[in-house]
């Protein structure tokens, strides 16, 4: 059973050198917050499977691509699993932590995403477009992405990759949950600064549009972040579904906000540890 005062192990990269983002200051001050409830012990996450044995449960927070460290991660994630680890976020997400496969059967099931096709013979099931991205099924972090004009579609060697059109949206915008409750939104009014990040008072319908991929998603509790993008229509469309590790910008919000998630994550992370089972 766990103890008063549960055990947690931490998982981040301190050092990961993230693009406008600075990983170590947010799980500093993250850590500082939870300490204050649980007793917090932090290792990078090539240690986490030999150190995760006598914690109550193991955060993974921004612990970097994980394609970086595949091998140390799926040996982690097999052994969390055979010994009934709990894991916050919990291992059964569809999202990011599955790879990005989820796009395919997002846009298949008539979701509101970005459309997604990882077959030549399916590329007519694209909107046309003048330029169309292309992202490995298992990238993260823009890692692998490209930019390909339409005429060097045919040239594409398919088997790993994904194909979608670009969209010339107007921002940014991405969602934050605790567990499926809408904790804040913020967004990038420069589509060129993706990180100079502001925030973002949802409307009904956008709450309803992230609402529907944390519902879809398998998580009961952890943190997921919904990344979408404001079409040239107006309507919202899915850019990514990041539920393994997903930055949360603390820093951009205001204390009160702060304050507000971290009580949230703190309620979502005891009642992770209260489960019997997992």
């Amino acid at each position: 059973m766990p103890s008063a005062r549960p055990r947690v192990l931490f998982v981040s990269d301190l050092a990961y050198p993230a693009k406008g983002r600075r990983y170590c200051d947010e799980d500093i001050v993250l850590t500082s917050r939870l300490r204050e409830e649980f007793d917090i012990a932090v290792c990078h996450p090539l240690d986490a499977a030999a150190l995760m044995t006598g914690f109550d449960a193991v955060v993974v927070r921004n612990s970097g691509p994980v394609l970086h460290y595949q091998a140390a991660y799926d040996a982690f994630r097999e052994r969390a699993l055979a010994e009934g680890v709990r894991v916050y976020n919990q291992l059964s997400g569809k999202g990011d932590m599955a790879g990005k496969g989820y796009l395919l059967e997002l846009t298949a099931a008539g979701f509101p995403v970005i459309p997604t096709v990882d077959r030549a013979e399916d590329l007519h099931l694209l909107p046309e477009a003048d330029v169309y991205v292309v992202k490995p099924r298992q990238g993260a972090d823009s890692i692998g992405l490209e930019f390909v004009p339409r005429e060097g579609l045919a040239g594409l060697a398919f088997g790993d990759i994904l194909v979608q059109p670009r969209v010339g949206f107007r921002y940014e915008v991405s969602f934050y949950f605790v567990d499926r409750t809408l904790q804040y939104a913020l967004y990038a009014p420069d589509p060129e600064r993706r990180w100079a990040l502001e925030p973002y008072e949802p409307t009904d319908e956008d709450r309803e549009f992230a609402r529907r991929f944390v519902e879809w998603n398998d998580i009961a509790y952890g943190v997921q972040r919904v990344d979408a993008c404001r079409a040239p229509g107006g309507e919202l469309l899915l850019v990514e579904l990041e539920d393994l590790n997903p930055y949360l910008s603390l820093d951009v919000l205001s204390p009160e906000a702060r304050d507000s998630f971290v009580a949230r994550m703190k309620t979502s992370l005891r009642a992770l540890i209260a489960q019997e089972t997992v």
